[in-house]
């Protein structure tokens, strides 16, 4: 709300911080579509998954194919799928390959085409600050549609505080700071969605059911 008066001059600053945002968006479209190979590159509990290798056939999406929606057959998560063609998808993971989408699109009109946000800077920060809080706590949601489009928010969410931040400061380092945040937003989207998962099972009454008795 009170950008510096001087501002940085680096020159490179856009098509730097325009392609470590394209970075960020090309890893997660390749993570909804190959999950397995990223949850490799990132699997920080190797020793407690393998301890434990049945609780995460549950927890971690990695482990289902995105044709069956990266979660159990349950009713329980009904409201996570949808359906095409007979076939399932997650509607967390739809929504973040189309907000990626999208926002690779945009970060490349901001960042190398010279498109601006001029005077509505600030109102771009604000929508990104809601867009950001709704993807990251959305556990009552009861639509797997609204599940989509908040996750589709949350990524574009992320491109418009980055425009917008970079439009009033004008900073490579205020660039770069809010890029790491990006960063650590999607990785904590990823163990809310681990955990909501985990909480859903862990509260299910069938008895029979093998991710129930995994969660316990």
């Amino acid at each position: 709300m009170n950008p510096p008066i001087v501002r940085g001059s680096f020159l490179w600053r856009k098509p730097l911080v325009g392609s470590l945002f394209w970075l960020i968006c090309v890893f997660g479209i390749r993570a909804v579509f190959f999950p397995k190979q990223c949850s490799a590159v990132f699997d920080f509990r190797k020793k407690e998954k393998h301890e434990h290798s049945d609780e995460n056939l549950f927890v971690f999406h990695g482990t289902y194919s995105i044709a069956r929606g990266h979660h159990p057959d349950c009713e329980k998560f009904s409201d996570h799928v949808f359906q095409i063609k007979g076939r399932r998808f997650c509607a967390a993971c739809a929504g973040l390959l189309l907000g990626g989408l999208i926002s690779l699109v945009g970060a490349f009109l901001y960042f190398f085409i010279g498109w601006s946000v001029g005077e509505s800077s600030l109102q771009a920060v604000f929508a990104g600050l809601v867009g950001v809080s709704f993807g990251l706590f959305q556990f009552k949601v009861k639509r797997s549609v609204v599940r989509l489009v908040l996750n589709s928010f949350f990524v574009l969410g992320a491109l418009l505080l980055l425009v917008g931040i970079d439009e009033l400061a004008q900073s490579v380092f205020a660039d770069l700071f809010l890029v790491i945040l990006v960063v650590f937003w999607l990785f904590t989207r990823i163990s809310l969605s681990q955990w909501n998962n985990w909480r859903i099972c862990y509260t299910c009454n069938v008895a029979s059911c093998k991710f129930r008795i995994s969660a316990k």
